[in-house]
C-alpha cells in the first residue's frame, strides 16, 4: 500500500466526501424535531457532528494506517501543544466576551431577535458535556485534518476564510431548520468566516492544538445558547471585528508571532 504524505491530501475530496455523508442529516431533521434543544437545534445536528472526525479518520487510516489514524484521533486531547499558558485565555474566554458584548449592543439598541429556548443550569451541564463530544466531532475533520492543507494554499487567513465558508455551507438547513430569518441566516455567514478566523488564529498559536479548539467550541456553543435574547449568529458583529483585529495584528499569512511550520507536525503525530 503506498501511504499518502500529510502534503499530498486534498482538503476538497474530504470536503466533498463529508459533504455526501451529511445530506441525508438535514432531510430526516425536517421531519425529527425535539423543542426545547439548545438554540432550536435540529436533534440531527449532534449526530451529524460526528461527520468530519469519522470522514477524516478513515481517510488516515486508507491513506496511512492504523497508526496514524488512532494517532490523529488522540489529538482531541493534544493539550500539551499549547506550551504559551497565557493562550488559554482566549480559549476560554474569547466568546463570553463576544457574547458579553452582544448582548450590551442588543440592550443599548434595542434590537430584538427570535428568542432561544430558556435552559435551566441542570440543562446546560448536560449539554456542556454534549457540546464537547460534538466540538470534537466537528474539530478533529476540520482542525485536524483540513486546515493544515488549506493554509499550506492559502495562507493561514485564507485558508480561514475558505474553511469558514464551507463551514457555514453546512450550517445553512440547521439554520433554516432551527426558524432563523433571512437577517439571522446573513449574519450567520459572517458570524461562521469571523469566528474561524478566530478559531485559526489561536489554533496556530497553539503549535497546532485540536484540543484547543474544541474548548473554544464547545464555549462558544454554552454561552450561545446560555441567553434566549442572544441567538448565535446576533454575535457577528463583534465577531468581524476582532477577526479583522487579529488579521492586522498578527499578519494574514500566519496569523501568528511565532507560528509553527504547517506540515512539519503532520495529523497523526504529537
Amino acid at each position: 500500500m503506498r501511504v499518502v504524505a500529510d502534503t499530498e491530501r486534498s482538503p476538497y475530496v474530504y470536503f466533498l466526501i463529508v459533504a455526501l455523508v451529511f445530506a441525508p442529516f438535514p432531510v430526516v431533521g425536517a421531519f425529527v424535531h425535539i423543542p426545547g434543544l439548545p438554540k432550536n437545534a435540529p436533534v440531527t445536528d449532534f449526530v451529524a457532528a460526528l461527520i468530519p472526525a469519522a470522514v477524516a479518520l478513515a481517510l488516515t487510516y486508507r491513506d496511512r494506517g492504523a497508526g496514524a489514524a488512532l494517532a490523529l484521533l488522540r489529538r482531541v486531547v493534544d493539550y500539551r501543544r499549547i506550551t504559551a499558558r497565557i493562550w488559554y485565555l482566549p480559549i476560554l474566554l474569547l466568546s463570553p466576551l463576544i457574547y458579553l458584548a452582544t448582548y450590551g449592543l442588543i440592550e443599548l439598541t434595542g434590537v430584538e431577535f427570535v428568542a432561544q429556548p430558556r435552559l435551566s443550569v441542570t440543562t446546560m451541564l448536560v449539554f456542556a458535556l454534549i457540546f464537547f463530544v460534538a466540538a470534537a466531532g466537528e474539530e478533529l475533520g476540520w482542525s485536524g485534518y483540513a486546515i493544515d492543507p488549506l493554509q499550506r494554499r492559502w495562507g493561514a487567513l485564507g485558508g480561514a476564510l475558505v474553511l469558514g465558508v464551507i463551514w457555514f455551507a453546512f450550517h445553512i438547513p440547521s439554520m433554516l431548520q432551527s426558524g432563523q430569518d433571512a437577517t439571522l441566516v446573513g449574519l450567520g455567514a459572517f458570524a461562521t468566516v469571523g469566528l474561524r478566523v478566530l478559531w485559526v488564529w489561536i489554533f496556530d498559536n497553539t503549535g497546532g492544538s485540536v484540543f484547543a479548539i474544541v474548548v473554544a467550541h464547545t464555549v462558544a456553543n454554552v454561552c450561545a445558547s446560555a441567553v434566549p435574547s442572544v441567538p448565535t449568529n446576533a454575535a457577528a458583529p463583534v465577531i468581524v471585528v476582532a477577526a479583522v483585529l487579529v488579521a492586522w495584528l498578527w499578519g494574514p499569512k500566519t496569523l501568528a508571532h511565532f507560528k509553527y511550520p504547517v506540515g512539519a507536525r503532520s495529523s497523526g503525530e504529537e
